[in-house]
């Protein structure tokens, strides 16, 4: 909508979460927020609504085939305008962490808040 892309234009914009999902051979997004536009008043947009993402059918297909078959996700990136001003999502296929990866990273920032313990009472 028209409050949106204004909203963008000022940076109110956040892909935190967000990912993007195929229903009924189309795209979509859920959980990118735009925040509010002032200048709106009364006729804001909602902030989280499932935003639908156009794509070619083969791009979709491809897509869709890859997450089913995989288990990948597909996650965006960045979001940009393109020189003639349309509001463009970059998108990529990506693997979650499985437990031992958490753990790993878990582990590693144990070790290095104890490190920083001890190089703080080695400086006292």
């Amino acid at each position: 909508t028209g409050t949106e892309v204004k909203a963008i234009r000022e940076g109110r914009v956040s892909l935190t979460d967000a990912y993007c999902y195929v229903r009924d051979g189309e795209m979509w997004i859920k959980n990118m927020y735009i925040g509010e536009y002032r200048c709106a008043g009364p006729f804001q947009h909602d902030p989280y609504r499932e935003r639908k993402l156009l794509l070619h059918k083969k791009e979709i297909l491809r897509l869709a085939g890859k997450v089913r078959e995989k288990g990948l996700t597909i996650v965006p990136l960045r979001l940009f305008f393109s020189s003639k001003g349309w509001a463009k999502l970059e998108i990529a296929l990506a693997r979650g962490k499985t437990k031992y990866d958490k753990r790993e990273k878990i582990r590693k920032k144990e070790a290095e808040k104890e490190m920083q313990r001890a190089m703080k009472y080695m400086y006292r």
